[in-house]
């Protein structure tokens, strides 16, 4: 699992559209969450195709 320094849970590929920190997600008491993308280190996964089998993050949730 990857946390954000905020405590958000990142969900790096897929376009971002997974991610609680792209923006477009609400937390438990229906703020929006904030927008973590440009801090984040598997920016790369959701913005281009991931090579995946070659990924040297190993917290990836996507890593084969």
């Amino acid at each position: 699992m990857i946390v954000d320094v905020s405590g958000v849970v990142l969900t790096p590929g897929n376009g971002g559209k997974n991610c609680a920190g792209n923006g477009e997600h609400f937390d438990e008491q229906g703020n929006l969450i904030e927008y973590c993308c440009d801090e984040c280190d598997f920016l790369l996964c959701c913005t281009y195709k991931c090579n995946c089998k070659n990924c040297d993050k190993e917290q990836c949730p996507n890593k084969e």
